[in-house]
């Protein structure tokens, strides 16, 4: 049994990582976007297959309606702020063989993590979601029948001011609590902890 009350020392940059939607609306520099990949491409992935596409559009550019409209309402509503909208892909097959991978969905679940400490740590917003339209993606967006959409991400600077969210919003922009540990390790065999 895992001690609830024991401390164990996590790095800042992840005990502190959190995922707000307030966003100022001001644009990020290319080179702040290209750090985020760049994070994102340096993930582990299994022989190095390195299955994602990252897809990316910047606010008042002719490609931002189209991203922003494959999203849900409520994720339009505070994503309006973004600097930039993503999505991201896997292979589903390795590249070097064609043969199916099993893991091109967590490797690339690994380069977003990446990229959200990145942002954390070069203090932008970089919020996931999975409401948006995955069908309209593929299309819209050329992905391949070999790739999945895995999930979308915007992208920005934070706002000084929650006033930028509706008040509904505003009541849910705070860090969420965690499960207990205690209820996601198991020794030697699966058990429900939860």
């Amino acid at each position: 049994m895992i001690a609830n009350t024991v401390n164990y020392p996590v790095h800042p940059l992840i005990s502190e990582r959190w995922s707000p939607r307030a966003m100022s609306g001001e644009s990020i520099s290319h080179d702040q976007l290209m750090t985020i990949f760049k994070a994102g491409s340096l993930a582990p992935s299994s022989f190095n297959n390195q299955p994602w596409t990252f897809i990316y559009a910047n606010r008042e550019t002719p490609d931002w309606e189209i991203f922003f409209n494959l999203l849900v309402p409520f994720n339009q509503e505070w994503t309006k702020n973004a600097a930039v909208l993503v999505v991201v892909v896997s292979k589903n097959n390795f590249y070097s063989t064609g043969k199916p991978s099993r893991t091109h969905s967590f490797d690339t679940g690994a380069a977003w993590e990446n990229m959200a400490l990145q942002a954390s740590a070069d203090n932008l917003v970089a919020h996931g979601m999975e409401g948006f339209d995955y069908d309209a993606t593929c299309t819209l967006l050329s992905i391949p029948d070999d790739h999945t959409a895995e999930m979308m991400f915007a992208l920005g600077k934070p706002a000084n001011d929650l006033s930028v969210l509706s008040t509904e919003l505003q009541e849910k922009e705070k860090r969420s609590d965690r499960v207990p540990l205690e209820q996601v390790v198991c020794k030697g065999k699966f058990k429900l902890l939860r």
